[in-house]
């Protein structure tokens, strides 16, 4: 069975959920090489001496500490910048998600979209759908397809009868001004063409 994202209000309202991606809005094309004897030619990498060839699924990140010494993963620890110990987010998908919190239209334009997931309804899903086009503002939840350690803002949105998860960061815009206006010199430098290559000479 498909995961599904589970919204509460009054009640809890499943939903399967499908990402759009533009593959599936406008398809793709793959482009393929092939050597002098129609075979297909496989990408591959080369060390640094240039004395190795590389196949493809050859090459890894490892993690090593101060000492060279291979570190697993799993023995890793996630902080903060203090030094605190980071709190590890539970996947959306295995609690039901509070629908409280609105935003503006223009607080949901200060977001980056990364990701657009669109809801198949569940039982009574017109219910939590009729909701949404009422509310007053945009309904927005943290949210992460895997557990892990930062969150991402998400929006659930209605359109045409359709429900959508948009997935994003906030954009840190930066606005700047001119604290004094720069003087422009209109005077025409002479232009050297000593060192131009007259390429009729050749």
């Amino acid at each position: 069975m498909a995961k599904q994202l589970i919204f509460h209000t009054d009640r809890e309202y499943p939903f399967s959920i499908t990402k759009l991606d533009r593959k599936k809005l406008y398809g793709w094309k793959d482009t393929e090489a092939y050597d002098s004897n129609g075979e297909v030619c496989v990408k591959a990498d080369i060390d640094s001496s240039g004395s190795f060839i590389i196949p493809r699924g050859g090459r890894a990140l490892g993690i090593l500490d101060k000492d060279g010494n291979w570190v697993e993963k799993k023995k890793l620890k996630a902080v903060y910048k203090d030094g605190s110990s980071a709190t590890r987010f539970p996947s959306s998908f295995d609690q039901p998600i509070q629908l409280e919190k609105t935003v503006s239209t223009e607080e949901f334009l200060d977001h980056s979209i990364e990701s657009v997931y669109i809801l198949k309804p569940g039982e009574d899903g017109e219910e939590l759908l009729a909701q949404v086009k009422k509310t007053d503002g945009i309904f927005t939840f943290s949210f992460n397809y895997h557990p892990g350690y930062e969150a991402s803002h998400a929006f659930l949105i209605e359109d045409k009868g359709n429900l959508f998860v948009l997935i994003g960061y906030l954009s840190q815009f930066e606005f700047i001004r001119f604290e004094q206006m720069a003087e422009i010199s209109m005077e025409e430098e002479e232009e050297d063409f000593e060192d131009d290559i007259d390429f009729s000479m050749m």
